[in-house]
């Protein structure tokens, strides 16, 4: 049965009861007398050991404890406690006269002013060089597409101002863990202590690079003692990873995993789903619930395919997303017309919906 605490008014009857039965002839409930006033101050102080005792109950657990005692029951479960913010890294094109040089520690500003900063010299040769970049600050605003304009911080001469961020693009920035990501991996580290080498083992090394937020593991799918992770980062522009990103993943769970275990990290292959929905009432308003409800749907839901039908989507599933939509009242699911089923390696993604009259 469940501690109920008492609420003050509780606690001051009782107080007065208290006294009364062992002053006889007393009465403790008259307004502004001295036994009152007791009463009142006694049940006052008990009440706030009682709101202690209450908040410390909830700091016991991590499923109800308040952020900062998670990070601390973090700190003792999970190895370096709550992940930090990742730095982009890449790389980007510059132009200008054979044999200049750009020094390590150059300076390159994004439009909107983030920084980045070369890692090494290099020496401009046939008309260009490729510099290596990280982010100057950590998160995901340090990530930037390819083709993306940077200019130079300050002038050098003999190299052109504007340098363009080759088709590798710059990633890997990744915001500080969401609170309740680690509060969802701190619970699956206590359900799912180490095995030496499970699949949740794997699982849990992948997640505790900065950025991903889900992974799955295929074992011996590319043959006998082989280990398959897969993993997306749903917090970026795109959930797929990008080969940067599967390599910090690969060479963070190879410095963990058994010496035996031939380990492939791969990203998933992306399938985009591509809906045609005739939806009544068909306002803008439904429509973007709609998108949202089936973006939820493939967040909580889709998975790489590994051989065993983990990666399929149900159409029951897709059609109860369209109508839960707030405003929804009535639709009709043109396409897909039966459930979505990825080959070994892809992963059903959101791809676009066209909205039938």
């Amino acid at each position: 049965m469940p501690f109920s605490r008492p609420a003050l008014p509780t606690l001051i009857n009782r107080a007065e009861a208290d006294i009364e039965s062992r002053l006889t002839g007393s009465d403790a409930r008259l307004r502004r007398s001295n036994l009152n006033v007791m009463a009142r101050v006694h049940a006052g102080g008990v009440h706030g050991l009682y709101g202690y005792l209450d908040w410390l109950a909830k700091q016991i657990l991590p499923d109800t404890a308040d952020d900062d005692i998670l990070e601390r029951h973090a700190q003792i479960w999970l190895e370096g406690g709550r992940l930090g913010a990742g730095y982009a890294t890449g790389q980007a094109t510059v132009t200008g006269t054979n044999g200049k040089v750009i020094e390590a520690l150059t300076a390159f500003k994004r439009a909107d002013g983030v920084v980045y900063h070369t890692g090494s010299e290099v020496v401009i040769s046939a008309g260009e060089a490729v510099v290596s970049l990280i982010a100057d600050v950590a998160g995901q605003d340090g990530n930037a597409a390819a083709g993306i304009t940077l200019m130079l911080d300050s002038p050098i001469e003999g190299i052109n101002a504007s340098a363009l961020v080759t088709s590798n693009a710059l990633t890997g920035g990744a915001d500080i863990e969401d609170i309740e990501a680690l509060r969802t991996r701190l619970i699956d580290r206590i359900q799912k202590p180490p095995q030496g080498g499970s699949k949740n083992d794997y699982i849990s090394w992948a997640k505790e690079t900065p950025g991903v937020t889900r992974a799955w593991c295929f074992p011996e799918e590319m043959g006998d003692g082989t280990v398959t992770v897969r993993f997306v980062r749903d917090d970026d522009a795109s959930l797929i990873p990008d080969v940067n990103e599967v390599a910090t993943v690969q060479t963070a769970i190879e410095a963990v995993a058994p010496v035996n275990a031939h380990i492939y990290v791969v990203a998933p292959i992306a399938a985009p789903i591509a809906f045609q929905i005739q939806l009544v009432p068909a306002l803008a308003a439904v429509k973007v619930a709609v998108e949202a409800g089936l973006r939820d749907l493939l967040l909580r839901e889709a998975e790489p395919e590994g051989g065993a039908a983990e990666g399929k989507v149900l159409l029951s599933h897709i059609r109860e997303a369209i109508s839960l939509a707030a405003g929804e009242t009535d639709h009709v699911l043109v396409a897909p017309v039966a459930d979505v089923a990825p080959t070994i390696g892809q992963m059903a993604t959101f791809g676009n919906i066209t909205w039938v009259p």
